[in-house]
């Protein structure tokens, strides 16, 4: 099993990233998690039930106000997860993604500190709660068990309801 959990970001408007920036980005939020899973097929193909779970992000499925680079760094995630998930089927490896909203980590609450952002995603989430880190990793854990084992190619947001509203 590979999990590729990786992120960081500019809580910056589009015009103001620059392209080394946006390279970064993309890099470290979707070049790497891909290049990784390259590196782990010919380790995962003999076991005949692989299983590759990508982090993304709620980023990735909704318009997030400064954030660009990163959504689309994410969204491509997503994407390649499924294009994954579909040409290794036939070698019984299964790839995933789990999209969380907001977190509850230190990286979130360096990212928000000091500014009213992160009471304002709250209110958008129906759940009215931040997530804990065992929401996701139990998720991710469940879909690397044999008891997922028909769950391929999917994108599941794990954001307490927030791509509802």
């Amino acid at each position: 099993m590979q999990v590729n959990n990786v992120g960081t970001a500019y809580l910056k408007p589009a015009v103001e990233l620059t392209p080394e920036e946006c390279s970064s980005l993309m890099m470290t939020n979707f070049e790497s998690c891909f290049h990784l899973s390259q590196l782990a097929y010919p380790l995962l193909k003999p076991s005949g039930r692989g299983s590759i779970v990508n982090i993304s992000s709620v980023s990735s499925v909704l318009a997030s106000h400064s954030l660009p680079i990163y959504s689309a760094a994410k969204g491509a995630m997503n994407q390649v997860t499924r294009n994954l998930a579909s040409e290794w089927a036939r070698e019984k490896i299964r790839v995933n993604c789990v999209a969380p909203g907001l977190i509850q980590t230190p990286l979130l609450a360096d990212f928000v500190d000091g500014n009213d952002l992160l009471q304002v995603e709250l209110n958008r989430v129906p759940l009215g709660r931040l997530g804990d880190p065992k929401d996701i990793s139990s998720l991710v854990a469940f879909l690397c068990m044999p008891a997922a084992s028909y769950i391929t190619g999917q994108v599941i947001c794990a954001d307490g309801g927030r791509v509802l509203s």
